[in-house]
């Protein structure tokens, strides 16, 4: 749209007071939102069409102050509607990753079945600080992931776990994802570990699924400094509501591995963000081979479980 500051009108309406064209446009809807805005401030206006161009009309003595209305409308208005968010594609031949990754973990539940103290899995795959701590059997921060306690802790994990997953490898890629996924709930379960000492054991992937949120929150402000705050506080929903669904305290809930899984994310998450590794996750051969990595760590730290049996 162009404004025109003093331009008269030729072959106006039947209102000649109406003297001043201050705006003129190919678009209708354009010349009839100024018009309500006019409308709204009570100044006496026309609007005219004209070899398929439409003009906004005032007369001379309201043409600054209807000029005035106008500018601090387009103002107030600047950017809005708000274009849409497009989310960044990433280089990759892997489809699907989220539900990879919790249909791996649902897959495995009805191997291991939930919490048996009698269980080889759970015996010699569940996290144990007694165990990490004194005798370095550190494949257990991993493989403690895999391992649910019952079918409501498995449901948990998997709902909220494979949205966020979802929205985490589209932003960051897959391979990328999946082993900077790894990466952190390891750390963060070795972090509680610390918290806690000697005598502390746990199960569930919940601490993989709080670092996806501190991983997202990190990138996804990054990628789009327009979001809203509700597209911010999303992931922060996504845990509160796994908390409201499994509980906050108790012998069975783990708040720390929660807490300490999150913080994780922010810390890998705002190295994620760095220029190198937004440059990184645009190479396909790189997903692959982050992909690959994290399936073998995963194999691998139950391989040094099983290792363990006599």
């Amino acid at each position: 749209m162009r404004r025109f500051a003093d331009h008269p009108a030729a072959a106006m309406n039947s209102d000649d007071t109406h003297d001043r064209t201050i705006a003129e446009s190919d678009h209708g809807e354009e010349i009839a939102t100024l018009s309500l805005v006019l409308s709204a401030v009570d100044i006496s206006h026309s609007v005219i069409s004209r070899d398929h161009r439409f003009l906004l009309c005032v007369a001379a003595d309201d043409q600054q102050r209807a000029l005035y209305h106008i500018e601090r409308f387009r103002e107030e208005n600047e950017g809005w509607p708000p274009e849409a968010v497009v989310t960044e594609e990433v280089a990759s031949s892997l489809r699907f990753p989220a539900l990879l990754v919790i249909g791996a973990l649902m897959l495995f539940y009805f191997v291991t079945g939930p919490w048996n103290r009698h269980s080889l899995w759970f015996i010699e795959g569940a996290g144990d600080s007694t165990l990490i701590l004194g005798q370095g059997e550190y494949f257990r921060l991993i493989t403690a992931l895999t391992l649910h306690a019952d079918l409501t802790h498995l449901l948990g994990n998997c709902l909220f776990g494979a949205i966020l997953l979802h929205f985490f490898f589209r932003t960051i890629g897959p391979g990328m994802g999946i082993f900077a996924l790894v990466l952190a709930a390891g750390l963060g379960n070795y972090l509680n570990v610390i918290l806690h000492g000697e005598g502390h054991r746990f199960v569930g992937f919940s601490t993989a699924v709080f670092a996806a949120i501190g991983m997202q929150v990190m990138v996804g402000y990054h990628a789009s400094r327009k979001q809203s705050k509700l597209q911010i506080a999303a992931p922060f929903m996504a845990g509160a509501a796994l908390l409201a669904m499994t509980g906050s305290g108790g012998v069975r809930t783990d708040l720390g591995a929660h807490l300490l899984g999150m913080l994780s994310g922010f810390v890998l998450g705002g190295l994620l963000i760095s220029p190198l590794f937004l440059k990184l996750r645009h190479s396909s051969f790189l997903q692959t081979l982050l992909f690959i990595c994290a399936w073998v760590a995963v194999t691998f730290s139950w391989h040094s479980a099983l290792q363990t049996v006599h």
